[in-house]
């Protein structure tokens, strides 16, 4: 679900004897028969022994027996938990978390199950820190474990964390029910009471009581079902390795499963509503393949005998990566051939590919504290474009990281970023620690690393990585040391996990005849924010560098500038090509300004190849007017990624005042002679983001002209496209974002195949299987009128295929029918026709329609309370309807409208990150169309 100031975190190992109420004697410190024991004081005379949101560390959990009996019926559930501890100094006190738990009973015993005390023992609560604490009347001797016994109850929760209720309807249109688990990050405590931090690694034994109709499932398999009482069976799971709660998962339902082994002996097992279980089989292929490739990769055999993967039909993110039951949105692993794009194959692919790198990073190895999740989510991330390379090269997944990277470029670039490693204590912030930032900047960093390291370096550090820190907890400090073979001499000696010194130094990270300070190189991508600006112009022989902090929310110009240039500055492994050599020069530039000599002969030099490196890249001089002829004359010369990378950096630079927009603009009128997928879409993406920004100004003449343009000067490619499924995944890709786009800005030929399309899909009432590649685009057109809004929305609601239904979402979100817009958003928030995990989704479809970005503004302020209530403060929902809905804003009316709005919720906006993002959003906006609205429109006006 990870920036650049890390959080340094005490563990607070004192004794809480002595900040306990006076008047609570200390008892003797081997308590004797529970008979001579003294009525331990009323709760009254207690007070809550704990101020801090962290927990101490003077209580250690080793193992959690915990039986769970949910209802289905009543929708609520009770359990208990005898928890094994281990004393670390001797308290009375036992401080743990719990959420939303009604506590019946609570004891402690001692290593051989003897009661301390012949009575319930008082518990208090802390509900701000979502704590419970336990008083004993006898010490609990340092050294020694003990068994904490609790009995609990509650009702299932609504949301979708915790322990929560989740249901499913039938071709037949029953309505059925199961429970389904998400702890992370901090919701395990919504389940039972536990040590609800990563570092409290323990083992797992569970036990589930159930209506024979049902099935359970858990981290691990069933090793033995039991019948109790009332014909209800109990299921008995074999305890997990040590993990951390986050990762503990539980689902109890009807669903079917199909099943395979991997090469090494897994058992892996998709599961599905039993209706749907015939689009389970190419995520069993998947995640076979997967699980086999990461065993090779790691070099480190998946531990568990089996992994479970689930399609939860509630579901707020994308999947989680419980130990051996990964959960998933059924968009996410479900796919069926006839009414999934190749799109909808590869987001399958690339999910199941993060999950189960999650097994081994996250799971096996976990970040000491939520400071550093993108340890975890960075690396899954990263392993995502590895593993889907290795596995099925034919779905070209390289071609999207480039995206992942722009888009981390893209929120870097605002003040409101944050460091990689970013402080995270309260669970609000951990919350919106999976962001961008931790997921995609860390993705990014780690792939200049590993071009910078080499393959084989690379691959071999994060193994000894693994390795050393199985079942424990680690830092980035851990993972560069692995990287660098660098250790202790204890480390050293065991031999396990690295090399000496001097071997170290002949390693290929030897770097201008030094050995490279790793650490020193990689703090300055985790612990400040931002993304650098390297300046590059040419002198003679030579070319000069000087590295900025590259911001696009403040220009150069302004007073400000300067001060937010203050105390940046990045270790940059450069690498650049020129026209005289096909090799790769490499260059690690540690200071603010530098100079690499190229010869004289040189005509041109292309910095930062295949966007290997974590940097924006502008050329001073008339370099961009060097680099718009070469494309013109010879745009070969560079790989695709070169030129995507210098279309996204020039538009870049154009936001951030660096280069005139007639430059940007003038670079990607080679695009007539581009044949590749990925810089086409990328200069097409940058005209489409400006015409949908001035059509929600209502500059009518200029979105006209501009929409006018682009039909004419991509018309050779728009009348290349069939309305078919033919080609490759880059072809199919092609093919759904220009024909989207051509019958968004109504080109006629579009629309009539368009709309022939959806009336021969109405007259086969629904039956009829569109090309998936072309569905969204005939749906879209096809909603356009009453008839055919209603038959969609009709299809949605039945419709057993998710992708298809996300599809008809987006198609209904098209309308140019406020009412029905409005409809949508309402249905959204009722979560019945359209569920409550999709609310997010259609805010910000809604929003991108010109008629309904000020609507969902005005419901997600009207709705705020509800909102929040629903998706918690800091969750990715939250912050897409913040930052989804102003994010076309581009006015000073709007910017001021924005923030009225968070003035008017300060308390809450003050937690949330996401609202300084919005605004810093807006003000780019607000200037952007300041500086560049006059130059478009006499650039389009000189072009028509």
């Amino acid at each position: 679900m990870a920036l650049v100031r890390l959080l340094v975190l005490s563990l607070f190992h004192a004794s809480l004897v002595g900040s306990q109420p006076a008047k609570i004697s200390q008892q003797p410190s081997s308590p004797p028969h529970p008979a001579g024991e003294q009525s331990p004081p009323g709760i009254d005379n207690l007070s809550f022994p704990w101020s801090r949101l962290r927990l101490p560390r003077y209580i250690i959990p080793l193992h959690y027996r915990l039986l769970l009996h949910p209802n289905l019926t009543s929708l609520s559930f009770t359990g208990s938990v005898q928890i094994q501890i281990e004393v670390r100094n001797n308290t009375n006190w036992v401080v743990l978390h719990s959420k939303g738990l009604q506590i019946s009973k609570a004891t402690i015993l001692n290593q051989n199950l003897r009661h301390l005390s012949d009575q319930d023992l008082p518990v208090l609560h802390n509900p701000s820190h979502e704590q419970i604490g336990i008083f004993s009347p006898w010490v609990l001797s340092s050294g020694q474990k003990y068994f904490l016994y609790i009995e609990f109850g509650a009702e299932l929760s609504e949301g979708f964390n915790g322990f929560y209720k989740s249901t499913y309807r039938t071709s037949a249109g029953e309505i059925r029910t199961l429970a389904s688990t998400h702890f992370e990050p901090t919701s395990a405590r919504m389940a039972f009471p536990c040590f609800d931090e990563p570092n409290f690694k323990a083992n797992f034994s569970l036990r589930i009581r159930r209506s024979p109709e049902y099935i359970s499932l858990s981290n691990m398999a069933i090793f033995k079902i039991v019948e109790v009482n009332d014909g209800l069976l109990e299921d008995h799971f074999a305890a997990s390795v040590k993990m951390s709660t986050y990762l503990v998962a539980f689902v109890i339902c009807d669903f079917k499963s199909v099943t395979a082994t991997t090469a090494s002996g897994v058992q892996v097992s998709i599961y599905a509503a039993p209706e749907k279980w015939n689009q389970t089989h190419y995520a069993l292929e998947a995640a076979v393949k997967m699980l086999d490739f990461y065993d090779e990769y790691f070099n480190i055999p998946y531990p568990l005998p089996k992994q479970d993967l689930i399609a939860i039909p509630d579901f707020q993110s994308g999947a989680m990566e419980n130990w051996g039951l990964t959960t998933y949105r059924e968009t996410s692993l479900l796919f069926d051939p006839l009414t999934s794009s190749v799109s909808d194959k590869l987001w399958v692919t690339m999910v199941i590919g993060h999950e189960l790198a999650h097994q081994w990073f996250g799971n096996l190895v976990t970040m000491e504290w939520w400071n550093d999740i993108w340890l975890n989510e960075g690396f899954a991330r990263y392993m995502e474009y590895i593993s889907v390379e290795a596995t099925y090269p034919e779905l070209k997944v390289e071609e999207y990281l480039l995206h992942t990277c722009f888009a981390a470029v893209g929120y870097d670039s605002l003040n409101s970023s944050r460091p990689i490693s970013s402080p995270a204590d309260n669970p609000t912030q951990i919350k919106e620690m999976f962001d961008t930032v931790s997921y995609d900047k860390g993705a990014c960093i780690l792939h200049m690393l590993r071009h910078f390291l080499t393959d084989d370096v690379f691959q071999s550090g994060i193994v000894r990585y693994l390795r050393k820190y199985s079942y424990k907890n680690a830092q980035n400090q851990d993972l560069w040391d692995s990287l660098a073979n660098t250790c202790s001499e204890e480390d050293f000696i065991s031999g396990k996990h690295c090399y000496s010194s001097s071997q170290a130094s002949k390693n290929a990270y030897l770097f201008a005849g030094e050995h490279l300070n790793l650490t020193a190189m990689m703090n300055t991508w985790t612990l400040q924010k931002g993304i650098p600006l390297v300046t590059v112009t040419r002198k003679g022989s030579r070319l000069l560098l000087r590295q900025d902090r590259f911001l696009r929310t403040v220009l150069p110009s302004d007073p400000h500038w300067s001060t937010l240039q203050q105390g940046y500055l990045w270790h940059i492994p450069l690498t650049y090509k020129t026209d005289t050599s096909s090799t790769i020069h490499r260059h690690l530039m540690t200071t603010h300004t530098d100079s690499v000599p190229i010869g004289e002969d040189v005509n041109w030099v292309k910095v930062n190849s295949d966007m290997t490196g974590y940097y924006v890249v502008h050329y001073e001089d008339g370099g961009w007017d060097e680099m718009t002829k070469l494309l013109r004359e010879n745009h070969t010369a560079l790989s695709y990624k070169d030129r995507t990378q210098l279309i996204h950096n020039a538009f870049q630079l154009v936001t951030a005042g660096h280069l005139p927009l007639n430059k940007a603009l003038d670079l990607i009128g080679y695009l007539q002679s581009e044949t590749h997928t990925v810089p086409l879409l990328e200069g097409l993406g940058y005209l489409e983001t400006f015409y949908r920004l001035i059509e929600k100004r209502n500059e009518l003449d200029l979105a006209h002209n501009l929409g006018m343009y682009i039909l004419r000067f991509f018309r050779g490619v728009i009348d290349q496209q069939t309305w078919s499924d033919a080609g490759s995944v880059s072809e199919r890709r092609l093919r759904s974002e220009v024909l989207s786009l051509a019958c968004h800005l109504d080109d006629p030929p579009c629309l009539e195949q368009a709309r022939q399309s959806f009336k021969d899909w109405l007259q086969s009432d629904g039956t009829l299987n569109l090309p998936t590649d072309v569905v969204d685009t005939v749906f879209s057109v096809g909603a356009q009128d009453d008839h055919g809004w209603d038959s969609l929305l009709h299809a949605y609601n039945t419709s057993l295929f998710a992708a298809q239904k996300r599809k008809i979402l987006f198609a209904l979100t098209c309308s140019r029918d406020t009412n029905k817009l409005h409809r949508l958003l309402k249905l959204g928030l009722e979560g019945k026709v359209i569920r409550s995990q999709d609310l997010s989704s259609v805010i910000l479809m809604v929003a991108r329609n010109p008629q309904g970005h000020h609507l969902t503004w005005n419901f997600v302020k009207k709705n705020w309370s509800t909102l929040v209530e629903k998706f918690q403060l800091g969750s990715s929902c939250i912050r897409n309807s913040i930052i989804g809905t102003t994010g076309q804003f581009s006015s000073p009316e709007e910017l001021d409208d924005v923030k009225k709005f968070f003035e008017s919720i300060k308390e809450q906006a003050s937690q949330l990150r996401a609202t300084q993002v919005a605004l810093d959003n807006v003000q780019k906006n607000v200037r952007w169309v300041q500086r560049n609205l006059e130059p478009l429109r006499n650039w389009v006006n000189e072009k028509n």
